[in-house]
């Protein structure tokens, strides 16, 4: 009767760890045959046969001692195995997956939640220091128009004085030229008249001194004559 050793290796939802069920030897009287037995983690939902005894047998075929060809199976049963193994871990099951998918959507729900508590945190600030900016360019408008009303009215009061000041001094030169011209108007009166005086006296004088001559002149003619 063939000798037939299944190993099976199964990983269910609930993470138990699965063994190999059983390793038969069925020979005959002169043959035996080794129990070989692998413990694998579970991962996966799988089964893998492997038959070792006929593996046994196909060597001993070749011409190799028992002990060598059931060495060798054990080897490449090892070898298979880990290579199931490290295949069956790379690869995720489907609730570890619907489970990490769960956690990116929680993570990016998150993310998301972060980012727009963050946004609105951001604009509210950026609100609050628009205004507080809006604010203060209102303060400086109003204090640099109170400046600007304060020193045109500063400059307005200046140049109302000094344009006072300028009447004051026109009006004291007006003044002054009129007593100025009214003064050499006398002057020129008195001066005018003085002339007008010493026009009479030197007329009166030449007059004098020709009726002083003429008379003088008929005294001659008569002594003469």
């Amino acid at each position: 009767m063939a000798l037939c050793n299944r190993v099976v290796q199964s990983a269910g939802s609930s993470g138990r760890l699965l063994w190999f069920d059983k390793l038969r030897i069925l020979s005959s009287s002169n043959d035996f045959c080794r129990q070989l037995s692998q413990l694998t983690k579970p991962n996966g939902n799988h089964a893998f046969l492997v038959d070792t005894l006929a593996l046994v047998r196909s060597l001993e075929a070749q011409g190799l001692p028992s002990k060598q060809a059931e060495a060798i199976t054990g080897a490449i049963t090892e070898v298979l195995n880990d290579s199931l193994q490290n295949v069956a871990t790379s690869f995720v099951s489907k609730a570890e997956m619907q489970k990490s998918e769960m956690i990116q959507k929680s993570n990016l729900s998150n993310f998301k939640s972060e980012v727009k508590s963050l946004q609105e945190h951001n604009f509210s600030m950026l609100q609050r220091e628009t205004e507080k900016l809006h604010g203060d360019i209102e303060k400086m408008r109003s204090e640099l128009r109170y400046e600007l009303d304060r020193v045109t009215a500063g400059q307005r009061l200046d140049l109302n004085l000094e344009r006072g000041r300028i009447r004051d001094e026109l009006a004291n030169q007006n003044a002054e030229t009129t007593n100025l011209t009214n003064k050499l108007d006398r002057e020129i009166h008195a001066l005018r008249a003085h002339v007008e005086a010493s026009k009479y006296d030197v007329i009166k004088y030449c007059i004098g001194t020709l009726v002083s001559i003429s008379a003088v002149g008929l005294a001659v003619i008569r002594i003469l004559l």
